[in-house]
């Protein structure tokens, strides 16, 4: 591919250590968000780790761009294990990196990148958590008269676990995106692609009363247009999702590690229990790659396995 016209490089902020490559870093930002149409918090992700890596280089004092080598590269994944991330960890670190030299390669700015002399770090295929369908009983009871908005939060978890939605996603909902007659509702997913979900009886139920009973009350004079609102009538942000789902989640006993991704897991694992097709079951959590999507029969698989040691007479 025939490089681009070279932008004139921005001038680095605070946070971006020049000289060096963290002078093309505001441009590939720009990059990935609009050309590549990545989502903001995956952005976020490249922001945090590429500036780790720039104020590593300026500590290391190679200066220049042009000093990126094999070596230098091999010395920072050894700085990040000696940090003792986890493989998983240490393996994100160096994509971020490829993309960002890929971009300096794309950008004219470099004839090669030494980077994908680079591999990647060996990493332990770790299944995700999923719940039983009792602890998802469990769960979406948890939330009682006692609480403060017991309605919104049982409505929350129901959307969170009918859907398979992110937090993110289930932040961002529109009562306008909410079609209960009908069964479904529209959601806004990684790269601003908009996917349809489907609502099952009992998240039905859940949001009506909880827009019938305690959301008029919430939303107050703010008039917000999002379905799950706080106290104040301001949207729910998916730090404040998340802390609601470990809230209910440490009250009926499950694991610390239970989170909304928890239960997007659940719904996948549950979905393709239930006989869902790997390819519609992509297009419901909205996977860019139907590789992605394949781990979750690796889940099933690992449970029918344990089901088979349970109970055959020779397991």
């Amino acid at each position: 591919m025939p490089p681009r016209k070279r932008p004139p490089s921005a001038s680095p902020t605070q946070t971006q250590i020049a000289p060096g490559p963290a002078v093309h870093f505001p441009a590939f930002l720009n990059y990935l968000e609009s050309e590549c149409g990545m989502a903001r918090n995956t952005v976020s992700a490249y922001r945090t780790d590429l500036t780790q890596f720039f104020e590593w280089f300026e500590r290391s004092g190679s200066g220049s761009v042009f000093k990126v080598d094999l070596k230098l590269l091999s010395r920072y994944l050894e700085h990040l294990h000696q940090r003792k991330l986890a493989s998983s960890s240490v393996a994100r670190h160096l994509v971020s990196l490829k993309m960002f030299f890929r971009y300096l390669v794309l950008d004219g700015v470099l004839t090669e990148s030494a980077v994908e002399l680079l591999s990647s770090p060996k990493l332990w295929q770790h299944l995700p958590k999923v719940l039983s369908p009792e602890a998802v009983d469990q769960l979406l009871a948890a939330p009682t008269p006692d609480d403060r908005f017991p309605l919104r939060d049982r409505a929350l978890l129901c959307f969170l676990y009918a859907t398979g939605c992110r937090a993110s996603e289930a932040a961002g909902v529109r009562l306008s995106d909410v079609h209960l007659d009908e069964g479904f509702c529209r959601c806004l997913g990684k790269g601003n692609k908009e996917r349809m979900v489907s609502l099952n009886p009992v998240a039905r139920a859940a949001i009506e009363a909880y827009l019938t009973y305690e959301r008029p009350r919430l939303a107050g004079r703010l008039d917000s247009d999002r379905l799950f609102v706080s106290r104040r009538g301001t949207p729910l942000s998916r730090i404040m999702i998340w802390n609601l789902v470990k809230k209910y989640a440490a009250r009926i006993g499950s694991s610390s590690d239970v989170s909304p991704h928890t239960l997007r897991h659940t719904f996948a694992t549950h979905m393709l229990a239930g006989g869902a097709e790997i390819r519609a079951l992509q297009e419901m959590l909205g996977h860019a790659s139907v590789q992605t999507t394949q781990i979750y029969t690796h889940v099933e698989h690992s449970r029918l396995k344990a089901i088979h040691r349970r109970c055959h007479p020779r397991g």
